[in-house]
């Protein structure tokens, strides 16, 4: 039997209302902040995520869906969005249309990876991303609609944790303290962060290991060496976050897992998803349009990913719909009635109420036990006694009671018992 590939998940019918939930209050909510939805293509030129991601992180090194195809040209399935957006934005000069651009989405992404509890090889994100100024209220912004969105879904354990990387520069000057003071310990990291030492050091901080946790956690912080712009800039996010009664804590070793992040950096974690617990994460980038071929220009977003929010609701034991109630289930008595009664239900739907119909020759019985499943909130029953006076019988499913109406206006009866 062949089966889903391994890491992949289907999404049934039975779960898809919880996915439209959480989709319809992210599309509300960023709706309200005058975002503009974007979509781009699943798959894009390799080198776009290795220039824009770095060449040493794990999403490139070990975890893209890379391929060449018939042209001999690499394609890489998107692991993320945001360098897909970038280049959206440059390749059809959204610039000189719009000073600025506020962007959102909600897609599929892929990785090569080793699948976890909310966490897939194929997952879904929705995600923002701001294209255009460099002004620190767009950063506090970031983060008040990511931490609006997971309190409007319900989550209640949720921890928005914020940092600053500061501008190029000083992070230079910072990465040669940290060098140093990594060096006595190198022998003492484990194999992972002796790479990284060479290669991208900051990821150190990323590390899972154990022993590497209690060598980082005594180094230098990034945060001691900002430059003073990128302090005030750091300063002005706190205090908009504080008059939003947005709850943070400062955490100094949060560097996020991508090359072309700068200043503003934050993530919102989980106390109900384990080990991977970062619900979304973000920060500013100041500097990724001009890497990918644009002229130098401002951009800040974010990304969540949607399985482990639903994870984390599940676990909050939050409720979350599972199914959309039925309008009308109509309940065929003759079956010598079939074309009419077909009409019938067509005429609801034209009406823009969700009908169901038996099409499997059922008893009376049968379809009414149907018509419970589907949490139908009136049955017509047509045929009978009343049919032959050109009438149908209305039950509302909550209260057991019933009406006779005439069957001539049977739609605008129906329609005004299920509006009622």
């Amino acid at each position: 039997m062949l089966k889903s590939i391994y890491g992949t998940k289907d999404i049934l019918p039975k779960d898809i209302g919880k996915w439209n939930h959480v989709e319809t209050i992210v599309k509300n909510i960023f709706t309200a902040f005058n975002y503009k939805e974007i979509r781009t293509p699943l798959f894009e030129e390799t080198a776009l995520f290795s220039r824009s991601i770095g060449e040493e992180t794990d999403i490139v090194s070990k975890e893209m869906y890379t391929f060449f195809d018939r042209s001999e040209t690499s394609v890489t399935l998107r692991p993320e969005m945001t360098a897909s957006v970038v280049r959206a934005f440059i390749e059809h000069s959204l610039a000189t249309q719009f000073s600025l651009n506020k962007l959102f989405y909600i897609a599929p992404m892929f990785r090569q990876e080793r699948p976890q509890a909310g966490r897939l090889r194929q997952f879904h994100q929705f995600g923002a991303e701001v294209l255009g100024s460099a002004s620190p209220v767009l950063d506090a912004e970031i983060i008040i609609l990511a931490f609006t969105i997971l309190k409007s879904l319900g989550l209640k354990d949720i921890t928005v944790k914020i940092n600053s990387l500061g501008i190029a520069s000083s992070r230079k000057t910072y990465l040669e303290v940290l060098k140093k003071y990594l060096e006595p310990h190198l022998n003492e990291l484990s194999e992972e962060s002796k790479k990284r030492f060479e290669k991208n050091i900051l990821r150190i901080f990323d590390s899972k290991s154990e022993n590497d946790i209690l060598i980082m956690h005594d180094a230098p912080k990034l945060i001691d060496y900002l430059d003073e712009a990128s302090k005030d800039e750091f300063e002005t996010v706190q205090n908009i976050l504080q008059k939003e009664h947005i709850p943070f804590v400062i955490d100094s070793s949060l560097v996020r897992g991508l090359d072309y992040y700068s200043k503003t950096t934050f993530e919102i974690v989980s106390g109900k998803v384990g080990a991977q617990s970062a619900l979304c994460g973000g920060g500013r980038y100041d500097g990724l349009i001009e890497l990918l071929g644009g002229a130098p220009n401002y951009g800040v977003g974010f990304a969540a990913g949607i399985e482990r929010i639903i994870l984390a609701l599940q676990n909050e034991e939050t409720a979350l719909p599972e199914i959309t109630p039925l309008d009308v289930y109509v309940v065929l008595l003759n079956k010598d009635l079939l074309n009419e009664y077909y009409l019938f239900a067509n005429t609801l739907r034209k009406k823009h109420f969700k009908v169901e119909i038996d099409y499997l020759s059922r008893s009376v019985k049968a379809q009414m036990r149907e018509a419970n499943k589907l949490q139908a909130k009136y049955v017509a029953l047509f045929g009978g006694e009343e049919f032959s006076e050109n009438k149908i019988v209305i039950k509302n499913m909550t209260t057991s009671s019933q009406q006779v109406v005439p069957l001539e206006k049977a739609g605008e009866e129906i329609l005004l018992s299920v509006g009622g």
